[in-house]
């Protein structure tokens, strides 16, 4: 039963109980389900019923309340009192009746027992209060959590129920339901898009905000993922749709916050295990206040009795179990809108007790893509030459370094000679090719140095280059060395600030994790700020360094990319994917996953994490010491039913409006 997302999930054997009998069983326990909605037969038995005998109960305890003060005929207030307490109580008293049938003791058996023993002992009034107060609680605290639901439900409602479709040239306007993969998708500027899909035609702007959390627009062309839900803000798009409707990454999204909610926290099953002894507990106490005076010390008994019944009423467990999963929910909620996924309460517990994050680098702390960031010519030579020579052999690689010098003639406007031919790619070392008769080569220092080429002026330079982080590629021929071309994965903008927010936060322990040489690495962790750094690593050996750091009791997360770095993740106390948006394995492998590859998401999450464990613990505290002081106070026979219901309902209320800021919590 998943109360946050109104799901319950059940496993039957269908050749034994049929369907309906399932669905009966949960309506007869006064439960609304969809099945019943659309089939018109439950319009005033859920919340509008429920709203309507509240309501009647309160006029009627209103007119029991004018017939007492009045004088009216004998008995009239009593009658009014007694309806006000049977429409009042009828859910309050069906709870109690399908909770005893399950043998638990919950809040609805302590009341019921209460609003019992009040008209037992004459105190109409005083039970009508009680189940008018009670019942006006329960309504304020169901549209309560209507709120924390409907952070779910606004994720339902962001993709459209139907798409512009084009169908063997003809274009229809068709369900979700009824678009497969490989239809095109139409979308005008302005719409959301209903289907995960790669752009096929056209180029706009798109607002990936809903799914992503990203704070601007992501500009989208031929080839380009997008995602159902986002928004289309510039030009017309062709969407060529990958997923079908119940695969694609808002469903997936949704799916994995709903049984992240469903999922307890070590703090909530903490407090449903107390609870279990508690309210046995506390029914003894009241046997014994009701009992042991008037059998012992000769007290009246309907004194202690009343007692008994409003300390039944005060220690209502509502409060207290209430108090966890709500700030929960409203923590897990608010994360997904603001594009991470946290995959349970547990997690999220554990997130705000890490003292050391590990980040793998490339990918992670950069964009995983490499740039040219310098151009050097050798003697006789210009910037021009040496980016032209090596674009003239490496448009036949497809390698990422010869991908990023392509990219940079281009951008500089450089002349490309002639086609290459005789191309030639030497894994590790570079590649080889010949253009207008010559052979030219772009490759490793150690490359050259094997060709006996004179490197000895540039060395410096080499040097100078690696040690800033960089890769170093030489260009020139088999007779001479043209220049060099220093490469380098820059750093994502947002990594350098998200690290000082994670050190101001009191992460003690901020380190990176990468197969790259050391001195990119340290070059790389110089320039972020990080603390400490392990390099040349193989997948195993960030698994290895991972484990060395949870065996002195340290609490790490590792932040990587969700696929090579899946094993480390697995082993961190939590592992946190980047770049969900699209990626099963990333969703699969962590325990949190942030959609769009925004690190400034991870102190986002440290710090909402931790806002919730206070919010918890607030509430918990707050729960427990207004029952203990109506509880004492009660013992005096200082208190009263309906002020005790107001306590129990006021603390109830209190909590659920706490847990619920962190609805508010914003990513900075």
């Amino acid at each position: 039963m998943n109360f946050a997302a109104s799901v319950i999930r059940v496993e039957y054997e269908a050749d034994i109980v049929p369907r309906d009998a399932i669905m009966a069983r949960i309506e007869a326990m006064g439960y609304t389900t969809r099945q019943a909605v659309s089939a018109g037969r439950r319009g005033p038995e859920g919340i509008e019923r429920r709203t309507l005998l509240t309501i009647v109960s309160v006029v009627l305890l209103a007119l029991g309340g004018i017939a007492g003060v009045v004088g009216s005929a004998p008995q009239v207030d009593i009658v009014l009192y007694a309806l006000a307490i049977g429409t009042g109580g009828y859910y309050l008293v069906k709870g109690a009746y399908y909770s005893l049938l399950t043998r638990s003791l919950d809040m609805n058996v302590l009341m019921t027992i209460a609003v019992l023993g009040a008209a037992y002992i004459g105190e109409w009034a005083e039970g009508a209060t009680v189940v008018v107060l009670f019942a006006i609680g329960n309504a304020l605290e169901g549209q309560a959590m209507e709120r924390t639901r409907n952070s779910i439900r606004g994720l339902m409602s962001l993709a459209p129920s139907t798409a512009l479709v084009r169908r063997d040239d003809v274009e229809q306007r068709l369900d979700i339901g009824r678009i497969r993969v490989g239809d095109v998708m139409i979308v005008r500027p302005g719409e959301r898009l209903s289907m995960d899909g790669r752009v096929c035609d056209g180029a706009s702007s798109v607002n990936q905000a809903p799914i992503t959390g990203e704070s601007t627009s992501v500009a989208k062309e031929v080839g380009d993922e997008v995602f159902a839900g986002s928004i289309n803000e510039e030009g017309a798009l062709e969407v060529c749709v990958t997923r079908l409707a119940e695969d694609n990454t808002l469903a997936r999204i949704i799916h994995l916050v709903e049984e992240a909610q469903s999922q307890k926290a070590p703090a909530q099953r903490f407090i449903d295990r107390f609870s279990r002894y508690y309210t046995p507990g506390v029914i003894a106490i009241a046997v014994a206040i009701a009992t042991v005076p008037p059998l012992f010390f000769g007290a009246p008994f309907a004194v202690w009795f009343y007692r008994a019944l409003v300390m039944l009423v005060i220690s209502c467990p509502c409060a207290l179990v209430i108090s966890t999963p709500v700030s929960i929910v409203s923590a897990i909620g608010n994360a997904s809108r603001n594009g991470v996924l946290v995959k349970g309460g547990a997690y999220l517990e554990q997130i705000a007790g890490v003292t050391a994050i590990a980040f793998d680098k490339t990918g992670t702390l950069t964009a995983g893509v490499p740039e040219v960031t310098d151009v050097i010519a050798a003697e006789g030579f210009t910037e021009e030459d040496v980016l032209a020579n090596a674009a003239a052999v490496e448009r036949r690689s497809e390698h990422p370094l010869a991908e990023a010098v392509m990219r940079a003639a281009e951008s500089r406007g450089v002349r490309v000679p002639g086609e290459a031919s005789s191309f030639r790619a030497i894994v590790g070392r570079g590649a080889l090719a010949t253009v207008a008769d010559d052979e030219l080569v772009v490759g490793s220092v150690k490359m050259f140095e094997k060709m006996s080429l004179d490197l000895r002026p540039m060395m410096d330079r080499v040097d100078g280059l690696r040690t800033e982080g960089k890769t170093v590629v030489v260009v020139g021929s088999r007779r001479e060395v043209i220049g060099l071309i220093a490469l380098a994965d820059a750093p994502r903008p947002e990594s350098t600030r998200s690290i000082e927010r994670l050190k101001a936060a009191g992460v003690r322990r901020v380190l990176m994790l990468t197969g790259d040489n050391d001195r990119t690495a340290a070059a790389v962790a110089a320039r972020l700020g990080i603390d400490d750094y392990v390099a040349e690593l193989m997948p195993q050996d960030k698994v290895n360094a991972i484990k060395q750091l949870r065996a002195d009791g340290t609490r790490v997360a590792m932040v990587g990319d969700g696929i090579n770095d899946a094993p480390a993740l697995a082993a961190a106390s939590v592992g946190i994917a980047m770049g969900a948006g699209g990626s099963d394995t990333a969703l699969e492998t962590a325990d949190i996953a942030l959609i769009a590859s925004d690190l400034s998401k991870v102190p986002y999450v440290v710090h909402l994490s931790r806002r919730a464990l206070r919010t918890v613990k607030q509430n918990v505290t707050v729960a427990l010491a207004i029952k203990a002081v109506f509880m004492i106070v009660t013992a005096l026979g200082l208190t009263s039913l309906w002020l005790a219901v107001l306590a129990d309902t006021g603390t109830s209320l209190l909590v659920t409006a706490n847990g619920m800021r962190l609805l508010r919590t914003r990513a900075r």
